[in-house]
C-alpha cells in the first residue's frame, strides 16, 4: 500500500489484513520509498494513491508498467476525474475514499483472478473499462460490448443494457480490444464479431447487424471483415 497520509494507510492495512487469502501487507508513504521496498522483494498487487508528494500514483503506476514481473495495479484516491487514466494503465481496480470494506473486497477478488500461482505473474482475465456516472465509478467488462460508436474523443459502448460514453478514442480502443475479437467496421465504429448476428453483402458494399442494430461496413473495411470472418469460419489463427 502507498499513501502518504498515515491514517489512510493505517485503515486500508486494517481492511486488507482481514480480507481471506490476503498474506503479508506492507506499507509505504511515498513513491520512492515503494520502488525501494519493491526492488528488495517483489508483490502480487500494489494499492496506489494518486497523489503524493514527489512522483504522484499515475507515474508509480507507469513505472511499475515497465517492471519484468509487473504487480497488479489498484487505484484508491479522493478523485474520480482519474479513472480514464488508470484503465490506460492497466489498472485492475479503481475505488474512491473513503473506501467501503465491501468495495475492498471486490477488488481483491478481482486481484485473486488476475494473480496466477501467487507470484505476480498475470493469469488470463477479461479487461473492464472504468466508467462514470452520476458520480461513481463501474466497470463495464470488455466481453459486454457489442459494438463501439465514436463521439470525437469519446466512445459509446453498447451493451445490452445500456450505452454509457468513455472518454477513450476508438482508436485507442480498436487496438486493444483486437485480441478480443473487435474489428473495424468503419471510421466510427468498432464491432465485437463475437455479437455479430448477420451480415449482407450488397455490391461490395456490406452491412452487419449487431444486437439487432444494423451497422453500415465502409469499402474500406468490407474485404478485411470479409477475410476475417472467413478465417474464423475455417479455424485459422489471425
Amino acid at each position: 500500500m502507498v499513501d502518504d497520509e498515515p491514517p489512510a494507510l493505517a485503515e486500508l492495512g486494517y481492511l486488507l489484513r482481514r480480507e481471506p487469502g490476503v498474506g503479508s501487507v506492507r506499507t509505504a508513504a511515498s513513491a520512492d520509498e515503494a520502488l525501494r521496498l519493491l526492488d528488495r522483494q517483489g508483490v502480487d498487487v500494489v494499492f496506489l494513491d494518486i497523489h503524493m508528494p514527489g512522483l504522484s500514483g499515475l507515474e508509480l503506476a507507469s513505472v511499475l508498467g515497465r517492471f519484468k514481473t509487473q504487480p497488479a495495479v489498484v487505484f484508491i484516491t479522493a478523485y474520480e476525474e482519474h479513472a480514464v487514466e488508470a484503465f490506460e494503465l492497466n489498472a485492475v481496480d479503481y475505488l474512491l475514499k473513503p473506501v467501503r470494506a465491501e468495495r475492498l473486497a471486490e477488488a481483491v477478488r478481482r486481484v485473486t483472478m488476475l494473480v496466477g500461482g501467487g507470484h505476480g505473474e498475470p493469469a488470463d482475465t477479461e479487461e473492464s473499462v472504468p466508467v462514470e456516472l452520476g458520480g461513481v465509478t463501474r466497470f463495464v467488462r470488455v466481453s459486454d460490448v457489442r459494438y463501439v460508436e465514436a463521439h470525437g474523443d469519446y466512445a459509446r459502448l453498447h451493451t445490452s443494457k445500456d450505452a454509457p460514453l468513455v472518454r477513450v478514442p476508438l482508436a485507442t480502443l480498436e487496438e486493444r480490444w483486437r485480441p478480443n475479437g473487435f474489428v473495424r467496421v468503419h471510421r466510427s465504429a468498432l464491432v465485437s464479431i463475437a455479437h455479430i448476428e448477420e451480415i449482407r453483402f450488397d455490391a461490395g458494399r456490406a452491412v452487419v447487424v449487431v444486437d439487432g442494430t444494423p451497422l453500415q461496413v465502409s469499402r474500406r473495411h468490407t474485404r478485411e471483415l470479409r477475410d476475417l470472418l472467413r478465417r474464423r469460419a475455417s479455424g485459422e489463427s489471425r
